[in-house]
């Protein structure tokens, strides 16, 4: 599998993200996360191989997260109804996220993105 960069062109840290993934000639494919978002399926895929918690992928600085008081909402949320609502809306998701063979990384943070080199 090639890699896969999720991201939304506007989000400063995306085209952070992108030029460092060219900069160290990483191959990937890219995906407008908005255009077309995640499915339910690759989003509970991609939850279960990064070993992270679901709330790690929430964009928790994002007006549509803060618009929909979803700090109040996602603890009485089910893991299942969390997953549908970061499909249901690609600016709900932390971006960049990076999907490899080995890891998801999820948000851009260079020394944990110099494991995929």
């Amino acid at each position: 599998m090639k890699n896969l960069l999720l991201w939304y062109p506007k989000c400063s840290t995306c085209q952070k993200a992108k030029k460092w993934l060219e900069a160290n000639q990483i191959s990937f494919d890219e995906r407008h996360i908005v255009e077309e978002r995640p499915k339910k399926e690759e989003l509970e895929e991609w939850i279960r191989q990064s070993g992270l918690e679901i709330k790690k992928f929430f964009n928790t600085s994002g007006l549509k997260y803060k618009e929909l008081n979803l700090k109040e909402k996602l603890p009485n949320m089910t893991e299942e109804e969390k997953i549908e609502l970061l499909a249901s809306n690609g600016m709900l998701i932390k971006r960049p996220l990076l999907i490899t063979n080995k890891k998801i990384l999820v948000g851009f943070k260079e020394k944990e993105w110099e494991e995929v080199k």
